[in-house]
């Protein structure tokens, strides 16, 4: 009896002392990992960062599977607490749209013939529905004879479709697989991007490694055909996008022309994503066509600032010193997603509409301190189109121009 009591003591003595030496005696803080594991916020914020990687591997699925169920296991009252480095409650809680309207075009059975639309990509899922997904309707009503199949090159996009969505969407070397194991003979790319950019060498790299498997590999142009050396080389693509996109903003705007936007102090600013490739002379090219055209209240910006010129402080002074006093805010961009609902139209500081409506101080990448933008022009003076460029009927038609040529070649 006393040696079991002595053992008693003995295990009592060892408990208190470790729980002293963790609670009093170390000042180390707990592993993220066992602070994640204790508490079941942490724990869904850390696999949703984990997720939101552009590697894909053969844990993608699954890892996606786990953070979904991490966050439905949450109350409402804790899902509002996620938080971290890239986790928020707008990952799984946003409403974007009905994904079941969107159709991934990962079907086999694929034919001799494969006209694959390459995009970045969006988690939006109207529009995905109606910016991408208009694309690739327009462009097989324009090639029955042929099986369009759709591939994202953002890894983080398709992860993020997947685990709030369950929808699987090709990524790009999923989609040449699926298509060497269809036996497709010919295959022709259709890449969405504006212009020759990082993305678009991207693919042509990924492609160099499949090209041995068909008979026939095209790739089309991007939306905004070749880049030319400067930002006077314009082109017939350039023209058609800057009257499509230019029409459908007046359309919307309510205005009868772009003239009586003019007339009634309105400006149009197009936002692009902006790139610190070399073809990020393109936006410039870009508003040298529209200045050919005698769009004169039409300004062309970007989400990073690149080229310089193209940033939201540059841009808010060039039509103010133009004499404008409202401005319409739509995206150049082949989706409506991410960039245009929160950098363009976002309520918050750092938003374009914030900016624009309030003024003052707005931080520019890469600069030392953030840029005194002078004063606001009101919220009744800023209005938002959430559209992108893909839903637009001549827009498709120019990707169909493109695909059609590069067919026939």
């Amino acid at each position: 009896m006393k040696k079991k009591l002595l053992v008693m003591l003995l295990g009592l003595s060892m408990i208190l002392s470790f729980s002293l030496l963790t609670a009093c005696g170390s000042n180390q803080e707990a592993a993220p990992e066992e602070e994640a594991a204790s508490d079941p916020v942490a724990e869904c914020a850390a696999l949703i960062d984990a997720i939101y990687v552009q590697e894909y591997t053969d844990d993608t699925y699954a890892q996606c599977e786990a953070a979904k169920a991490a966050w439905d296991a949450l109350t409402d009252e804790q899902k509002e607490q996620v938080e971290g480095e890239e986790a928020s409650p707008d990952y799984f809680g946003r409403d974007t749209g009905d994904a079941s309207l969107d159709d991934p075009l990962n079907q086999d059975e694929i034919g001799e013939n494969e006209l694959l639309v390459v995009s970045f990509g969006t988690s939006f899922n109207d529009s995905r529905v109606n910016d991408i997904g208009g694309i690739e309707k327009a462009l097989q009503e324009a090639n029955p004879d042929w099986s369009v199949r759709r591939a994202f090159t953002a890894q983080i996009i398709i992860n993020h479709i997947y685990a709030r969505d369950g929808e699987k969407i090709d990524n790009v070397e999923q989609a040449l697989q699926r298509a060497e194991d269809n036996g497709v003979k010919n295959l022709v790319v259709q890449p969405t991007h504006l212009m020759h950019g990082a993305e678009y060498d991207e693919l042509i790299d990924a492609l160099e490694n499949h090209k041995d498997s068909f008979e026939t590999v095209k790739v089309a142009e991007p939306l905004l055909g070749t880049v030319g050396e400067d930002a006077s080389v314009i082109n017939a693509d350039k023209e058609a996008t800057a009257k499509a996109v230019v029409a459908a903003a007046v359309a919307e705007s309510g205005y009868d022309s772009l003239e009586a936007a003019a007339a009634d102090g309105t400006a149009f600013v197009l936002m692009g994503h902006g790139t610190s490739h070399e073809a990020n002379v393109t936006y410039d090219q870009m508003q040298e066509q529209m200045k050919q055209l005698g769009y004169n209240n039409v300004f062309v910006g970007t989400v990073e600032g690149k080229p310089e010129d193209t940033a939201f402080p540059a841009v808010k002074k060039a039509l103010e010193d133009a004499g404008y006093t409202k401005v319409v805010l739509r995206p150049l961009m082949v989706v409506a997603g991410d960039h245009a609902n929160n950098d363009m139209a976002g309520d918050e500081e750092g938003s374009w509409y914030y900016g624009f409506v309030n003024g003052g101080e707005f931080e520019v990448e890469g600069a030392d301190a953030p840029v005194d933008t002078g004063a606001g022009l009101g919220a009744e003076n800023v209005t938002c189109q959430i559209e992108g460029l893909g839903r637009i009927s001549d827009v498709q038609k120019i990707y169909v121009a493109h695909t059609t040529e590069a067919i026939s070649q």
